[in-house]
């Protein structure tokens, strides 16, 4: 037993076939009719803003493309798919948020890194400075020398 579905209901498209009695050798909805028109419109402005001049070959050439640029965009049409739903989409894609794909920040530069005269003392080398009370702030005490440290050893805790 086959079970029939309704999509042939849907499958049905509205097209013109052409004035009475002189009906066109081709079927094209009247979605088609709706995109083609202004679409060959804009292929010839395009072709002007080209540099192409009017005449028969470049107005057949324009034919064409419109012939091929209906075709892809009614692709997309269908009983499911309006094309109020489609110019919506398409108006949303081109204007949705996109990742930012550049790195924050400049260049790389040198212009921030301190460079001395001098060549600086190994730490061992350096001698410590300590700011004790009696010395007024902004002048350096130097010490001499540190002090040995003791080890840790446990034969120097006991003393011996």
């Amino acid at each position: 037993m086959r079970i029939r579905t309704d999509d042939e209901v849907y499958r049905v498209d509205a097209v013109w076939l052409g004035p009475p009695k002189a009906t066109f050798p081709w079927r094209a909805r009247y979605v088609a009719w709706l995109i083609g028109i202004p679409a060959f419109f804009v292929v010839l402005g395009v072709e002007r803003w080209a540099g192409w001049s009017f005449g028969f070959f470049s107005t057949a050439w324009a034919f064409v493309a419109t012939i091929v640029i209906t075709r892809l965009l009614t692709a997309k049409i269908s009983h499911e798919r309006p094309l109020g739903t489609v110019v919506a989409m398409a108006g949303r894609e081109l204007n949705t948020p996109r990742e930012v794909t550049t790195g924050t920040g400049g260049a790389v530069s040198a212009s921030r890194i301190r460079v001395r005269a001098e060549r600086p003392l190994p730490k061992h080398k350096r001698r410590r400075q300590y700011q004790h009370h009696g010395v007024p702030p902004g002048a350096a005490y130097t010490q001499g020398t540190p002090r040995a440290r003791r080890s840790r050893s446990s034969a120097a805790r006991a003393g011996r």
